[in-house]
């Protein structure tokens, strides 16, 4: 009965920190927690990525962005509904602590570095690039710009961070990437502790609670530190991941019951810097944005725990793998070629160029992931394996280095009983050489 009770208790304890073990002693992977790809999140992804499109398209308050042409007069309904498509970034943050979490789980804190690294930074510098190569073409042919381009702007914006060191962002969405890339130092600082079950619970409140506490400060430190005005989004994502890895229990409902109500509260920061003049549209609803917001929730939730997470449509694959390069550039190259056709073909109309500009965005953004993307992830990505984990010199080579610096020091040893006069400067610098 005693020996019964311990193995019990045990397997319980395992059971909180990893998969359960099996009578065998070996573990066994949780049932949820399979390999199979969640082909409606990447379907998801999309759908945000085309939510902030339709922002940025139709949904600006920015006057004259059109020039003659106001979305409120030609296309009041869209325009209107388009007004809410900023939440696409929201959606985004809360689809990466789930879809983070998942790919992180079971790798190093070098294998999840690596993985970052080789999936942004080859479409972020093929956007970048693309941007600084049409700037100068327009300016060329006596075109406005309205993207100012220079050596310095340039080389910030290639290190992914221009807005921390004071430049122009030439990729105009690039500000959630440093969002995002806060996010990630959190989660790689956690992987050198290990991911488990009671980890990430106590990482989620404890990061929770210090954004709390950055909010309460004031303080601009702790802020950028803990991403306090999002920090609500990761760890919901963060908290479903756990559901879909371990199963539902009320532990993590009431983790992302928390940490949705806090972020729906300070979501009313978004609401205000979204709000323009009377004129221009006025104030926008934070019922409205909060509902919205619940319901990508909701959708997520389906998707990772629900009956979506049994979708297997590859075309959802495809989608999530457009998503990334698309966001990348509907903006920064997919406007100016709006504004570009509505220059050269007025009678084209303003809806129909912005869906071609569109549809220029989603092809150029097929041509990034095969022609740059996906040969350059896999290059990058094995190059930096190799370089963070340097070869080792031969077990000989080391052998014959240890032989000559034995034999330097006998060299530098006088006999005994011999006196020796003090080193020169220079001496003394070849000894430390040595040594």
């Amino acid at each position: 009965m005693h020996k019964g009770s311990s193995t019990l208790s045990v397997q319980r304890r395992t059971g909180l920190d990893e998969a359960p073990a099996d009578r065998r002693g070996k573990r066994k992977p949780s049932r949820r927690a399979g390999g199979t790809r969640l082909a409606a999140i990447d379907g998801l992804r999309l759908v945000a990525a085309l939510a902030v499109a339709a922002y940025h398209y139709v949904g600006t308050t920015t006057p004259n962005f059109w020039g003659a042409n106001d979305p409120k007069q030609f296309a009041p309904a869209l325009h209107e509904i388009s007004r809410y498509g900023w939440l696409g970034v929201e959606f985004f943050f809360i689809i990466s602590g789930f879809v983070i979490c998942l790919s992180c789980w079971g790798r190093t804190p070098v294998q999840f570095v690596v993985s970052r690294v080789s999936r942004l930074f080859p479409s972020y510098w093929c956007a970048v690039l693309m941007v600084v190569g049409l700037v100068l073409i327009a300016r060329l042919v006596h075109l406005q710009a309205a993207t100012p381009i220079d050596p310095r702007t340039v080389l910030g914006n290639l290190t992914m961070v221009p807005g921390p060191l004071g430049l122009q962002l030439i990729a105009g969405v690039a500000w959630t990437l440093w969002v995002e890339a806060r996010f990630y130092l959190l989660m790689a600082i956690m992987l050198f502790f290990g991911l488990t079950y009671r980890r990430m619970i106590a990482f989620c409140g404890t990061w929770l609670t210090l954004a709390v506490i950055a909010r309460e400060l004031d303080s601009t430190v702790l802020d950028e530190l803990f991403v306090s005005q999002y920090a609500g989004l990761f760890i919901t994502g963060i908290a479903l991941y756990l559901m879909h890895r371990f199963g539902q229990n009320l532990v993590l409902w009431l983790l992302a019951g928390f940490a949705w109500c806090y972020e729906l509260t300070v979501l009313n920061d978004r609401v205000t810097a979204h709000a323009v003049k009377p004129a221009d549209g006025g104030a926008i609803s934070w019922a409205v944005c909060a509902a919205i917001l619940t319901c990508f929730l909701a959708v997520l939730a389906l998707a990772g725990i629900g009956p979506l997470a049994r979708l297997r449509w590859r075309w959802l694959v495809t989608a999530g793998a457009l998503t990334y390069p698309f966001y990348l550039v509907h903006q920064s190259i997919g406007i100016p070629v709006a504004k570009g056709l509505l220059q050269t073909v007025p009678a084209l109309g303003v809806l129909p160029s912005m869906a071609v500009a569109a549809v220029f965005s989603l092809l150029l953004s097929g041509a990034i992931y095969r022609m740059v993307e996906n040969p350059l992830m896999r290059v990058l990505r094995r190059q930096l394996t190799r370089g963070m984990s340097p070869r080792q010199p031969s077990t000989d080579t080391t052998a014959s280095r240890q032989d000559e610096q034995g034999g330097t020091r006998r060299q530098l040893t006088p006999p005994a009983g011999q006196s020796t006069k003090p080193a020169t400067p220079a001496d003394a610098d070849s000894v430390r050489s040595d040594a």
